[in-house]
């Protein structure tokens, strides 16, 4: 069976954060739907505009394997102000799916409440900012903790895809992808 990928994509997102994540997932034959929060295209922190696949509305009854928040603001700021994304993230931890979020974006995940007692990493002056006593707050490019994976930022992006690409298949097909990038 195909994973199935949700990358909601909101009003002031980092677009490499978003294309990346998008891009190196359907490299993996990852089903992939990126979903706006609001009708029309997406204008990005840089100023890029992106058109989704949909909207959110539409594939909130949808089932899907991972929800991946890209980051930037005020994107991330936009993700955590939609009552539809807490509402999703703690859907998929319920049914012991996977979230991931890149950037500014775990906040999100630490608002939701899903990072309690959880190791995780984010942009510099965000996580590690915020009054969290019981997560372990780590400076590496990718933390995964149980169904909670985190990254830091732009830099981290490719590194971030493929570990979501090797956690929903297999180290081939993460292998696979990577070799096709030439990044060595």
């Amino acid at each position: 069976m195909v994973p199935k990928v949700l990358v909601p994509l909101a009003q002031g997102c980092e677009e490499l954060e978003a294309v990346t994540i998008i891009d190196l997932l359907r490299r993996a034959a990852i089903e992939v739907v990126a979903a706006s929060l609001l009708p029309g295209p997406v204008t990005c922190s840089r100023g890029t505009v992106i058109v989704a696949d949909t909207t959110l509305d539409k594939v909130l009854t949808d089932e899907f394997d991972m929800i991946v928040l890209p980051g930037g603001l005020p994107g991330a700021d936009n993700l955590d102000a939609d009552p539809r994304i807490h509402q999703l993230i703690h859907s998929l931890v319920k049914k012991r799916k996977y979230v991931a979020a890149i950037c500014a974006a775990p906040k999100v995940l630490a608002n939701a409440g899903v990072l309690e007692g959880k190791q995780a990493t984010s942009y510099p002056g965000h996580l590690d900012k915020m009054a969290l006593p019981t997560v372990t707050y780590l400076n590496r490019p990718v933390v995964t903790d149980g169904q909670i994976i985190t990254s830091r930022g732009p830099g981290t992006a490719m590194d971030f895809a493929l570990t979501l690409i090797e956690t929903l298949t297999d180290s081939a097909t993460r292998d696979r992808v990577e070799s096709g990038l030439v990044r060595t």
